[in-house]
């Protein structure tokens, strides 16, 4: 769950950019509220680190740039998010600030993140009309979910789990789960955390290219 809006009243785009410019946190703005980042678990940070090293190098041949932790994504008039990982790809890659046309987006799920990143932002990025592709990666188990959009416009899911690799398709490369976790320590997972009864992932549909 997100916190309380970190301000009472509504903020244009413009003044949510100012506000963080003067912070020493990091806010996502979501329909002109605001909402502090919190801070990210080891596990977390390692995986985020892995997927960076893997697509490095497959980026930079495609004149790609891989983006992480703490470049703003504006994936609409009135939402801008922290993704974990980015790629932008040409002049979509020569930003200061703001990347608005991703090709890739990867987001590591924690507990308090991982409904919105299955439903509200998988909603949003699915609107980004430059966006080719979106991972989702767990970290308290070893389990991708990726949502390509094909040649047609329509969504694609994929789930990958344990093994195997997840085809990433605008870098014509592919990321291994064992580059992803690697040296990952796995906790021990309870059975809540082990099955999907906490949310209706399963049943969500995309949105319409």
């Amino acid at each position: 769950m997100r916190n309380t809006p970190a301000v009472a009243r509504l903020l244009t785009l413009e003044e949510y950019l100012a506000f963080e410019e003067q912070s020493p946190l990091k806010y996502e703005y979501i329909a002109g509220e605001v909402f502090a980042m919190s801070g990210m678990t080891t596990r977390h940070n390692l995986i985020t680190l892995n997927v960076v090293r893997s697509l490095h190098d497959a980026a930079r041949r495609r004149r790609c740039r891989v983006f992480a932790t703490d470049v703003k994504l504006k994936a609409a008039k009135d939402r801008v998010y922290y993704p974990d990982l980015m790629v932008a790809c040409g002049r979509a890659g020569e930003v200061e600030l703001i990347v608005d046309e991703p090709s890739i987006v990867v987001e590591v799920t924690s507990r308090s993140t991982r409904a919105i990143d299955r439903r509200e932002k998988l909603d949003a990025y699915q609107r980004v009309p430059s966006l080719r592709q979106y991972l989702i990666v767990e970290q308290r188990r070893r389990h991708v979910l990726s949502y390509s959009r094909d040649p047609d416009g329509a969504w694609v899911r994929e789930e990958v789990a344990e093994s195997g690799e997840v085809p990433l398709r605008p870098l014509e490369t592919e990321l291994s789960l064992d580059a992803i976790y690697d040296d990952v320590p796995m906790p021990p997972l309870t059975v809540r955390e082990g099955s999907d009864e906490d949310d209706d992932w399963a049943t969500w549909e995309p949105v319409a290219p």
